[in-house]
């Protein structure tokens, strides 16, 4: 959404409400003043955009989730608990884009740890976990799908097949959330499981993420 320098006219008054407003939600004076004039004359901007898509998304989630508190309009965080060893948490931080081109979000999971045996292992099961997501959906993205891996933290690019039409902020948010869910799913399956032999832990993952993939109305 192009933006250009305006010249306004405003009270004291007004603009230290406005200001004290802005401050408590993290946001600078002319982006609320945007805001609310938006609201004013029904117009969608960004970051309208990103709270519909953040709204939805709690919404969809269950109470595996905690949804921890955010300080941008940008971000939405929340944990989910893992029985293994030492009892890490897992850390899901979905970022959306205020000006989305190919690419309008990513998803960051992490886990604090210094334990080489959990990072190795988290690196065997995201290795899995990729080489799902290309053979079943890696054919509706031209070029790819984005992908990060490094010591226990995984970063995956979202964005939209191109053959696809343009879903709406609520079907976005919904197909963010149920990602999110497909995968906490098949991280604690991973870690139940992970003294299985190989190939039929792999075999099952196939089989729950196949199962995850059917469900979902919107591809990521």
């Amino acid at each position: 959404m192009k933006k250009s320098v305006y010249s306004l006219v405003l009270s004291d008054d007004v603009v230290d409400a406005i200001d004290e407003l802005a401050y408590r939600m993290n946001t600078s004076r002319s982006n609320l003043i945007n805001q609310i004039l938006a609201e004013r004359v029904s117009c969608v901007t960004p970051e309208k955009r990103m709270r519909s898509i953040f709204d939805c998304i709690r919404e969809v989630m269950d109470s595996q989730f905690q949804i921890q508190a955010q300080g941008s309009d940008a971000m939405l965080s929340m944990r989910s608990p893992l029985r293994y060893k030492y009892k890490p948490t897992i850390r899901y931080r979905v970022e959306l884009f205020r000006e989305p081109e190919e690419v309008f979000g990513k998803l960051s999971v992490s886990f604090r740890t210094q334990s080489m045996q959990l990072i190795n292992a988290l690196e065997s099961f995201f290795k899995i976990w990729i080489a799902l997501e290309r053979q079943y959906i890696g054919k509706f993205f031209r070029d790819g799908i984005y992908y990060e891996y490094e010591n226990g933290r995984f970063v995956r690019g979202f964005k939209l097949p191109e053959q696809l039409e343009k879903p709406d902020s609520d079907a976005l948010g919904e197909a963010i959330g149920e990602y999110i869910q497909s995968i906490d799913m098949l991280i604690k399956f991973y870690f139940a499981n992970i003294d299985s032999p190989g190939d039929t832990l792999i075999y099952e993952m196939e089989k729950k993420y196949a199962d995850c993939l059917e469900k979902q109305e919107v591809i990521i």
